[in-house]
């Protein structure tokens, strides 16, 4: 059994792995059976004491990592993490659009939103494996990502679609399109169901099977959260090739968003320009993988790529925050 667990899968040992995710489960059933057994509305108060908690928990693990891995290694968790949740911001964004377009009321939100983000950290498990599988057989793949995220940031920065872009996700989407074609769904919300059995209009003895908008709004998220995880991704492994770093500061930042999406629901228009910040993060992690190539420099040390992405997400934060400041 020791040697079983002292095994290495991915370049850790099956013992690390195991345990973060025995760690993410005990989470998940505190948050479903302790903290909302009630499924009641979360007001700001108690998402802050969550968002604070989650937050705190992933900044342990990251001591953890520099106890087991170094401090080079836990500075990349910390980069990878702070970009992870700046990445989110956008995301929290469009989860309080498709409530609004599917008219889910917020005491009906947070079990969307918890299905939705235990979906979310089974699709990125998936995706950082694939994209881990790459880059072992095919070394060169990172510089696609690299690139990728240069064009991605630029993009950001020098052209701005507007909120109409997120509305369009969520009318336009073909998943939810197809599902109104193919499926009975009810027109109004039936308190916490996702699926409810109601009579038809030939014959009331007969009952038939219908979704409901909350369970639009969890297919919503989960096919938004695909195409934010082209970006999010590949930035983690531009920063590390360490897929267990990848993956727990992807998971730790995913974990909190439920609780953080309630804490800045009400104020997340004030946020505007933390984009550019943000893209300007892309533009730098993809930028940094080319420098062993065009520069001396062997790597930018991660302390540097720790301070330069902290420093920018603070200056659009606290930027966005002056600029939008409601006038006395």
């Amino acid at each position: 059994m020791d040697a079983l667990l002292l095994h290495n899968y991915l370049d850790k040992p099956l013992w690390m792995w195991l345990g973060f995710l025995a760690l993410i489960l005990v989470l998940v059933v505190i948050d479903l059976g302790g903290f909302n057994r009630r499924q009641e509305e979360i007001g700001v108060r108690k998402s802050l004491y969550l968002s604070c908690f989650y937050i705190a928990l992933s900044l342990l693990f990251g001591l953890w990592i520099w106890a087991q891995m170094g401090q080079e290694s836990a500075l990349e968790y910390y980069t990878g993490y702070v970009i992870e949740k700046s990445l989110s911001m956008d995301n929290l964004f469009v989860m309080s659009v498709i409530f609004g377009a599917l008219s889910i009321p917020r005491r009906y939100q947070h079990r969307v939103l918890f299905w939705g983000i235990l979906g979310v950290i089974m699709l990125r498990g998936l995706m950082i494996g694939l994209g881990a599988a790459l880059l072992h057989q095919f070394e060169w793949v990172l510089y696609l990502f690299a690139a990728f995220l240069i064009v991605t940031g630029m993009k950001l920065l020098f052209w701005d679609g507007g909120e109409d872009d997120h509305e369009d996700t969520v009318k336009h989407n073909p998943i939810i399109r197809y599902l109104r074609r193919r499926f009975k769904i009810t027109e109004t919300i039936h308190e916490q169901r996702f699926f409810v059995r109601l009579p038809t209009t030939e014959n009331t003895s007969r009952s038939v099977l219908y979704m409901t908008p909350l369970f639009l709004a969890l297919v919503t998220i989960e096919f938004a959260d695909v195409i934010f995880a082209v970006d999010s991704v590949p930035a983690v492994f531009a920063i590390t090739t360490d897929t267990y770093i990848v993956f727990t500061s992807n998971i730790f930042a995913i974990l909190g968003l439920r609780a953080l999406y309630f804490t800045l629901s009400a104020a997340i228009e004030r946020f505007h320009y933390l984009k550019y910040s943000v893209a300007a993060v892309l533009v730098f992690i993809g930028a940094k993988v080319f420098i062993p190539i065009i520069t001396p420099l062997e790597k930018i040390p991660a302390v540097f790529s720790l301070s330069i992405t902290l420093g920018l997400i603070l200056f659009g934060a606290v930027y966005s925050l002056i600029k939008t400041k409601p006038a006395q």
